[in-house]
């Protein structure tokens, strides 16, 4: 055979190595994403629309995330904000509608005091998607509520279910570490 077959040889199993490289990195990377971010990987790859893009968003908001500087509560900043929870759950079955905005305003004080950005309610849920991708649906939920709510749209069982939304991303934000560490196994909703 003649030398340029050889090479021709060659190239076509190097580009085989190549690709089956790239399929093996790109099952992997999926299966990472999958893992970590958990429902939250779904439902980003259904609202997207596509999996690669799906997936290089998720990519971004853990590399942002990695910017961050999320600390976790102090001692006394954590009994307090659970003194106000409790306050404000005792606080609903007078007033729901005032619970539930009391619950909206304890969520963004612990995340402001853990040090997550406030710029917009979207940018909040990337960002708290990478530490607790089990429960940022939950948040999403409550925040639908609590918008209703302001709008006078909200029955009182929506505003019931509101608080056990924001319960659940509430007791994750005050009692987690703030490591964000992407080797710490996420924990499973409450």
């Amino acid at each position: 055979m003649a030398g340029w077959i050889w090479a021709i040889i060659a190239v076509a199993a190097l580009l085989a190595l190549a690709a089956i490289g790239w399929v093996a990195w790109s099952k992997r990377r999926s299966g990472a994403l999958r893992e970590r971010f958990g429902p939250e990987y779904e439902r980003t790859v259904n609202q997207v629309g596509d999996r690669r893009r799906a997936e290089s968003e998720l990519d971004a908001r853990r590399k942002r995330r990695q910017q961050l500087d999320i600390r976790p509560l102090s001692a006394a900043s954590r009994q307090r904000y659970a003194s106000e929870w409790h306050d404000a759950q005792a606080r609903f079955v007078d007033d729901p509608s005032v619970a539930v905005r009391e619950a909206d305003a304890l969520v963004i004080g612990v995340m402001r005091e853990r040090g997550y950005p406030m710029e917009n309610f979207d940018q909040r849920t990337a960002d708290v998607s990478v530490d607790h991708p089990n429960v940022v649906q939950n948040y999403r939920a409550a925040h639908g509520i609590s918008m209703a709510n302001n709008q006078g749209r909200a029955s009182t069982e929506d505003l019931r279910q509101a608080m056990v939304h924001y319960r659940s991303l509430f007791d994750e934000l005050l009692h987690e570490d703030g490591r964000g560490d992407e080797e710490e196994p996420r924990r499973e909703a409450r």
